[in-house]
């Protein structure tokens, strides 16, 4: 099995490694190795109890083949309930695997939610959505963080950048695409439902050793804060604009009150940033279904209706209903994410 030798591998390494005096001394990389550690045990102890059976499967197999009648029956009975055991024992090596295979791609997510077609009433419906991920991030325990916001005068969000820490990527990625709202608007005077738009990008947060980012890369400029409107609300200035020179990527964050806050704020953004236009660069090379599954479903695809009057939310991905729309957007998201994760792969 080649990721049960890569475990060992994995484990031999940290072992070596956990032995060397330089690491000791070195407080944080010895507790980075140690944690490391921590997490094969387990796998280590399921591959050792499985070496042992398979072993003693060996011995088992070279008496039967001596031909000596009594320890052969034995050996027989013997063989039977240690290859049942060797199956189990391999099923639940290869769902711990598994598992952590998936834990270790999982990432802390960066949500990009912004007003598209449909002018004030958009922006509300960008603050509804925000309200809805934050809500659902708070019942699943996870921490989150505004990076980046542009309110408008009415109470709403032209665009808000979320960072949601924990293993958030994994369940809320199929939100990435638009959503589309009807509804009649609090200041519509004739009853008439307005359609509008929200875009919503989701962005796995990379890890600190997968994206280097070069400091002789990034042009930095620090100007004033503003509000909405654009009238200026801070007379220092603490928002930060990033540009990422070999991309070309800008990134901005103004929601702190010092710029080193939203320093902080802006490289997030612009770290998942990169990631993303890496993976849309090595699935440009990517050929036939492949390519076309992945394609532009991240940002530009109308994935979501949520029609107020009737009550219902429809995701078009998976031609499913459900209604209770205000406790949906109340943050209630377990049956439309369990839905998404079961039929989008």
């Amino acid at each position: 099995m080649p990721k049960v030798e890569e475990v060992k591998k994995n484990y031999q390494e940290i072992i070596t490694q956990l032995s060397n005096p330089e690491i000791v001394s070195d407080w944080e990389k010895f507790e980075e190795l140690s944690k490391k550690k921590k997490e094969l045990d387990k796998s280590m102890g399921k591959i050792k109890e499985l070496e042992d059976i398979q072993k003693k499967i060996e011995e088992s197999k070279t008496i039967i083949a001596a031909e000596e009648p009594e320890l052969a029956q034995l050996a027989e009975t013997e063989l039977v309930q240690l290859e049942e055991k060797e199956k189990e024992l391999s099923k639940e090596l290869n769902d711990l695997l598994k598992e952590k295979e998936q834990s270790g791609k999982n990432y802390s997510a960066i949500i990009e939610i912004r007003a598209g077609a449909g002018g004030d009433e958009a922006g509300l419906f960008a603050a509804n959505l925000y309200k809805m991920y934050s809500k659902y991030a708070e019942n699943q325990g996870w921490q989150q963080k505004i990076l980046e916001s542009h309110p408008t005068e009415i109470g709403g969000f032209k665009e808000i950048i979320l960072e949601i820490k924990g293993a958030a990527f994994n369940k809320i990625k199929q939100e990435a695409g638009v959503h589309r709202v009807q509804r009649i608007p609090e200041t519509e005077k004739q009853g008439r439902v307005h359609t509008s738009t929200v875009s919503v990008a989701v962005l796995p947060k990379p890890k600190k050793t997968e994206i280097k980012i070069r400091s002789d890369e990034l042009k930095i400029d620090y100007y004033r804060a503003s509000g909405p409107g654009g009238q200026y609300v801070n007379k220092r200035e603490t928002a930060v604009r990033i540009t990422h020179l070999p991309t070309g990527i800008v990134v901005t964050s103004q929601t702190e009150r010092n710029q080193l806050q939203n320093k902080e704020n802006a490289l997030s953004i612009l770290s998942a940033r990169i990631m993303e236009k890496k993976e849309k660069e090595s699935i440009q090379r990517l050929g036939g279904k492949r390519k076309e599954q992945i394609g532009q479903a991240m940002r530009a695809e109308k994935i979501r209706t949520y029609n107020f009057p009737q009550d219902r939310i429809t995701d078009h991905r998976i031609k499913k209903s459900w209604h209770g729309i205000e406790e949906i957007m109340s943050g209630k998201l377990d049956k439309i994410v369990s839905a998404l994760q079961k039929e989008l792969k």
